[in-house]
């Protein structure tokens, strides 16, 4: 009888798919939160060149780099 596949491995593709995909999620709502959040900053503070939106998005494309690669390393299938 053949040996079925442990559902608690990491080797599971849905289980990969899922993981993936949570994180790609994740880093667009950081990026869209932080955007959101440099965007709100302009209009309180009545700037002209959206120097907020600029920065904090880069911010927001930072944080979610280092959260993406940390939870890679977890990861690693």
């Amino acid at each position: 009888m053949p040996k079925r596949p442990d559902p608690n491995k990491g080797n599971n593709p849905l289980r990969q798919v899922a993981v993936l995909s949570g994180i790609a999620i994740e880093m667009g709502v950081i990026i869209y939160l932080a955007a959101r959040g440099g965007m709100w900053l302009d209009d309180h503070y009545g700037m002209e060149k959206r120097l907020f939106t600029a920065g904090c998005t880069i911010l927001g494309v930072a944080l979610s780099l280092w959260v993406v690669l940390r939870q890679i390393r977890r990861f690693n299938p």
